[in-house]
């Protein structure tokens, strides 16, 4: 059922003023072409939904690839013989600085340069990855695989964000919950490439074959996209008016307090390679099967982004429908703690994975809609994602430090994470009132 008012209009957006012979002003490298004065953001057609189609080319990497450090920690730990407590650094700084860098790369594509960063991050990604199939020792695979890779991932993220969210008004949800599935497929793509390829080729040739496949979809992703904003050229890297805003300020709480508990694990980036660890410690998985179990859960996240966007869109808008399934996400971790059969863990897998995939869909839709100038959503979305970083370190060595005060259970873990999830469910209802007033029925 439809609830409160209709999406409000947005006023027209400025293209970049042209010189009388046709020319553009200079500026940023991605300069868009000279056009009529006003912009108005055309909800769709094949060119916006284009920019969409791009946008699941860099989540592929840009989320899709971390998800494959589950299957090289295995890797490591069985064939080099490295302690879990050694390589997790390698996936915790990936994640870090995938998150940490957006206020960066963000304020650049508000100022034109959309193509040239992603095109600077893709070129670490793939350089990173390559040189992982060569690295014997520890120190490389932290340079290649942690640092490299880690900074190309932070640059990639935000630029095709800010590119969608121009193109689109009242179906703003749906094209950012769409780009937001290649992140699953990425789950599925990326490791299943390491996981089956390694025994056939050996290491080295599976690594390369996903770097082959990183600088596919990143040519693809830079051919297709096509900013149309005015770039914001002058302005600070961090706008800290924003930080007035109550809304904005509890979203922040909000969002901190969401990744800090889905990205935990004991020596692991996420709650879905907890799973993975969770399968093989306690219900004696084995590691083959417990890949699978990974597989499952990141491909269950892809028919349901989209799902939730076209929800928020039409009928509840993005920030209730957030808050919703944010909460069914702690519940189903609190869930999670009965589960002691291998039927149980897969169907547990399938639910988590659909609800992990419409909260993570939703995330940047909700703060789209609270962010009245298109031109400052990369930047304003960025300081998000740059605060979300240090939850995201943090939550690994919280989860692990509960792990080992209760003598390796997993118990008190998966409840302090459902705790602190549904908590950022009712911080972000908070920022919702802040924004209607204690309504009940009102799109947001």
């Amino acid at each position: 059922m439809a609830a409160g008012p209709d999406v409000e209009k947005v006023a027209p957006i400025s293209r970049r003023p042209s010189h009388p012979d046709g020319g553009s002003v200079s500026g940023g490298e991605d300069a868009v072409p000279p056009a009529e004065e006003e912009f108005q953001p055309p909800d769709g057609g094949l060119v916006a939904w284009s920019q969409v189609l791009a946008g699941i080319f860099i989540n592929m990497m840009a989320w899709g690839y971390p998800s494959t450090f589950g299957v090289y920690q295995l890797y490591y730990r069985d064939k080099l013989k490295l302690p879990d407590a050694q390589i997790s650094w390698i996936g915790s700084l990936q994640v870090f600085l995938a998150f940490a860098l957006c206020t960066f790369s963000g304020r650049l594509a508000d100022a034109g340069y959309v193509r040239s960063t992603i095109i600077a991050g893709s070129f670490l990604v793939v350089f990173g990855t390559f040189m992982t199939s060569l690295c014997t020792e520890y120190w490389q695979l932290f340079l290649a695989q942690g640092l490299c890779t880690g900074l190309g991932l932070g640059l990639i993220f935000m630029p095709p964000l800010s590119v969608i969210n121009s193109y689109f008004v009242t179906k703003r949800s749906s094209a950012l919950a769409i780009s937001a599935t290649g992140t699953g497929l990425g789950s599925v793509i990326f490791p299943a490439t390491i996981q089956y390829l390694i025994p056939r080729i050996g290491f080295p040739w599976a690594v390369r074959c996903a770097a082959f496949v990183a600088l596919f979809v990143s040519v693809l992703a830079v051919l297709l996209l096509k900013p149309q904003l005015r770039p914001r050229k002058a302005g600070p890297l961090i706008e800290w008016d924003a930080f007035k805003e109550g809304p904005y300020l509890l979203y922040i709480l909000g969002a901190f307090l969401f990744f800090w508990a889905l990205y935990f694990g004991f020596f692991y980036a996420s709650i879905a390679l907890l799973i993975n660890a969770y399968a093989r410690n306690v219900i004696h998985f084995s590691t083959t099967d417990s890949v699978q179990l990974l597989l499952i859960t990141n491909g269950m996240s892809v028919p349901s982004r989209p799902v939730a966007g076209y929800l928020a869109d039409r009928h509840f808008g993005p920030i209730n429908l957030f808050a919703f399934h944010t909460l069914v996400l702690g519940c189903l971790i609190f869930a999670w703690t009965g589960v002691t059969t291998r039927t149980g863990m897969y169907v547990f897998s399938v639910f988590f994975g659909l609800a992990n995939g419409a909260a993570q869909g939703l995330f940047a839709g909700s703060l789209a809609s609270l962010t009245k100038d298109p031109r400052k959503m990369g930047t304003r979305f960025g300081m998000v994602c740059t605060i979300v970083a240090f939850a995201s370190l943090a939550g690994p060595p919280t989860a692990g430090a509960i792990i080992d005060k209760s003598g390796g259970r997993y118990l008190w873990a998966q409840v302090w994470a459902g705790l602190v999830i549904v908590l950022a469910s009712m911080t972000i209802v908070v920022a919702r009132c802040a924004v209607t007033g204690f309504k009940l029925w009102v799109k947001i």
